[in-house]
């Protein structure tokens, strides 16, 4: 009968690795996906959260690729379309429909170069950005990887999560100058149909990201550590 294996029959005696590079799939652990709690792998509900316990699954990248389509879809018409539609008395005094682009455009013609700069980054370059960075990640997830190039993936996953609930600046100014800006029969902001689908897009796409896998990043990690 051969010897049980143990930690340290991993880590070979010479050459040029060192010691095995240890993550919770092969320390026999499961992590639970909304509290971080790590139990056996054979554990079927997490006991602090009592969250289902689901392996790592690249399956799972089908819902990811659903959402982030989606997302993309409807960001399409929420640039071509009035993001903000403006009614004055007689037609004067500027009324009629903006999109993102044409609204950033005119907050730079009026000199708010701050505040266009911060509507192009919230609902253009972010939004694409999260795009590219979500579709990157899927494509990675799983694949093989140095513990840095894990790391990175890691970092960019928290970014896209982290900048997801400050993706709707454009809707929420919509909102708020609706509210306000209502003067009757003299000047009125309504919110334009580009506004709705801004909000499935970002919310599409916040899904897509909730739908990730992080633990797919740590599969594709070596055996072993280079030694330095």
């Amino acid at each position: 009968m051969p010897p049980p294996h143990t930690a340290n029959d991993d880590a070979p005696t010479g050459g040029g690795r060192s010691s095995a590079l240890l993550t919770a799939h092969r320390a026999g652990l499961l992590g639970c996906r909304s509290c971080g709690r790590v139990w056996p792998e054979d554990a079927m509900e997490c006991a602090r959260c009592q969250a289902p316990l689901t392996p790592p699954d690249r399956r799972g990248l089908q819902a990811v690729w659903a959402w982030l389509i989606a997302g993309m879809i409807f960001y399409i018409p929420a640039n071509l379309m009035p993001m903000m539609t403006t009614q004055s008395l007689g037609g004067l005094g500027g009324g009629g429909d903006a999109t993102i682009i044409g609204g950033v455009l005119q907050l730079a013609n009026h000199g708010d170069w701050f505040i266009a700069i911060v509507v192009f980054a919230a609902s253009v370059m972010v939004p694409i950005g999260k795009f590219v960075a979500i579709i990157w990640l899927a494509l990675v997830a799983g694949k093989p990887a140095t513990e840095a190039d894990a790391h990175n993936r890691l970092h960019i996953y928290e970014i896209v999560e982290f900048i997801g609930r400050w993706s709707m600046i454009d809707v929420f100014v919509v909102a708020i100058l609706s509210a306000l800006v209502q003067l009757g029969f003299v000047v009125s902001i309504k919110p334009g149909p580009a506004a709705a689908s801004f909000a499935l897009s970002v919310a599409f796409t916040m899904l897509s990201a909730q739908s990730f896998d992080p633990r797919l990043i740590w599969r594709g990690l070596p055996l072993h550590r280079r030694k330095e």
